[in-house]
């Protein structure tokens, strides 16, 4: 992920309510973030995900999120340099909304593999044997997401995740933009699956089962392997 230097460590450690410490005025640590790069064409996960869903789901919804923090982030760096609380405290919720929308984007598309390069295949190795002792097998990991990610209220994602500490995994849920890690500092997103309307309206309508049965047709299990290791390792 492409970063500049936006604000100063002083700058960040306020904002998240941390001991702001003195630092020389060359010291710059926050980052504004750029759109990624997706590996395949808008309309390689067809046909569970159209390539008009796809592109507009890239090139404007995340985006947004994208152009939306950026703005925070430099309204929060005047903010703090006045000295004015009472902006920064304001700025949490615009910095949490787009910060969080793409964090989940920029996991969303590496959990997405076309049908053609592996897209689907059901996941081995580790993460396979790991599936099997906590759920009971795959399918029963499947109906357990779709379950959850269809009586989802409103907006959020349903996610796959690994507790680091207990090493063990589980199925929880987020509302709107809201990263996984606003569930608890252990937990890793291993899967996400986006629940948003503008991830799915235009092909499935409101029939968000549908598009929740159909999604597993492209899910890129090998990604989700080796972050699983590499946490675990």
């Amino acid at each position: 992920m492409a970063l500049r230097t936006l604000a100063s460590k002083k700058a960040l450690s306020f904002a998240l309510g941390g001991a702001a410490r003195p630092l020389a005025a060359s010291a710059r640590g926050v980052t504004t973030v750029t759109l990624p790069d997706l590996s395949y064409d808008f309309g390689a996960l067809e046909p569970a995900i159209s390539g008009e869903i796809m592109r507009l789901h890239h090139q404007k919804h995340h985006a947004t999120y994208v152009a939306n923090y950026n703005k925070a982030l430099e309204q929060l760096d005047a903010a703090v340099a006045k000295r004015d609380a009472s902006a920064v405290v304001q700025l949490q919720g615009a910095i949490k909304f787009n910060g969080g929308g793409h964090v989940n984007h920029s996991i969303f598309w590496k959990n997405l593999k076309p049908i053609s390069e592996g897209g689907g295949e059901s996941p081995h190795g580790k993460l396979g044997w790991a599936i099997d002792e906590d759920f009971g097998s795959f399918e029963a990991l499947v109906k357990k997401m779709n379950a959850e990610g269809a009586a989802l209220q409103g907006s959020g994602w349903v996610w796959l995740a690994l507790d680091k500490e207990a090493k063990k995994l589980s199925v929880e849920t987020t509302a709107n933009q809201d990263p996984l890690v606003t569930k608890g500092a252990s937990l890793v997103p291993l899967l996400g699956i986006d629940v948003w309307e503008h991830a799915y309206y235009l092909q499935y309508k409101n029939v968000r089962p549908d598009y929740l049965n159909n999604i597993w047709k492209v899910i890129n299990w090998k990604y989700a392997g080796e972050v699983y290791e590499n946490v675990l390792a």
